[in-house]
């Protein structure tokens, strides 16, 4: 399944946005779902071999991982304490500490020696981590999302006010009466534009929960900024290999990607390997420095 990155897109030829405003009646036909936080047991990161390294690296102590490309070193801070889980699976597959499936069978090696960045869009991010080199490969294993919505502040904003959910609004609807074409809209329309109108009101944690995302109340997780490192995905819980590093603020992203890193500097190789465009740009090596 292909990993990729949420942007706001229209669903099939139905734009929920342009729906005529309907007016509201007591009852109310978008049902109630309440938000409920997963439980979550933090873990501590384990850095098991000690890399060696020339890259002068900051003075804060922190994990560092310095990802080796052909375009130059990407220097990157790991968010050991914001997604654990998600950093420990990084350092093991990039030190090769980690069994994973490729097309021989079983390996442990390190993961992203030789991979490509295969997805990279001018003014968004650049993708990497697929063994296929397409966006459809991984380890073999997926793991969940480490996401603390109320850390982003997404039960503070009513989806009304965030246009770049939109999006899953519309999928939230959708699937509420369980449309699948445009006919069954239509047979449908005058329940659908009022469960909107209702659903306009809801914040956009609990439109990401209707969709299926769920999230922690104990990490303390950072949005998709410029120069975030995040898990590229195929809907929630669908974690494997692939990342992406943004080039621009993407807050979008924030909710739908565990953002475990951001990059110290490298900020020009970034833009090389994004210039370059999709498959150009190697992955040489990478090694992970803790200074903890």
């Amino acid at each position: 399944m292909k990993r990729v990155i949420y942007q706001p897109i229209k669903h099939f030829a139905i734009s929920l946005i342009l729906f005529s405003q309907t007016a509201f009646c007591s009852d109310q036909t978008f049902k109630k779902i309440t938000y409920e936080p997963t439980t979550y047991a933090p873990s501590k990161v384990l850095v098991k071999r000690a890399d060696q390294t020339s890259v002068k690296l900051p003075e804060k102590p922190a994990i560092y991982a310095i990802i080796q490309t052909t375009q130059g070193d990407l220097v990157i801070e790991l968010y050991d304490q914001a997604a654990p889980k998600t950093v420990q699976n990084f350092i093991d597959l990039a030190q090769g500490e980690k069994d994973f499936r490729s097309e021989k069978g079983s390996e442990r090696r390190p993961f992203y020696d030789g991979l490509k960045f295969h997805r990279v869009i001018e003014n968004f991010m650049a993708q990497g981590g697929c063994p296929r080199g397409d966006g459809t490969g991984g380890p073999g294993f997926q793991f969940e999302d480490e996401i603390n919505g109320k850390a982003l502040g997404l039960d503070k904003r009513k989806i009304k006010d965030a246009p770049e959910y939109q999006a899953q609004l519309q999928r939230a609807v959708l699937s509420e009466f369980n449309i699948k074409s445009r006919q069954e809209f239509e047979e449908k329309r005058t329940e659908v534009e009022k469960a909107y109108q209702e659903a306009m009101e809801l914040p956009v944690l609990e439109v990401l929960y209707r969709v299926g995302y769920r999230f922690n109340e104990v990490l303390p997780s950072k949005k998709a900024t410029r120069g975030a490192l995040a898990m590229a995905n195929a809907g929630p819980n669908t974690n494997g290999s692939q990342f992406f590093i943004n080039q621009v603020d993407t807050p979008h992203l924030d909710g739908l990607h565990t953002v475990f890193g951001f990059l110290i500097t490298g900020y020009d190789v970034l833009d090389r390997i994004i210039e370059k465009g999709n498959l150009q740009t190697t992955i040489r090596k990478v090694l992970v420095i803790d200074k903890r």
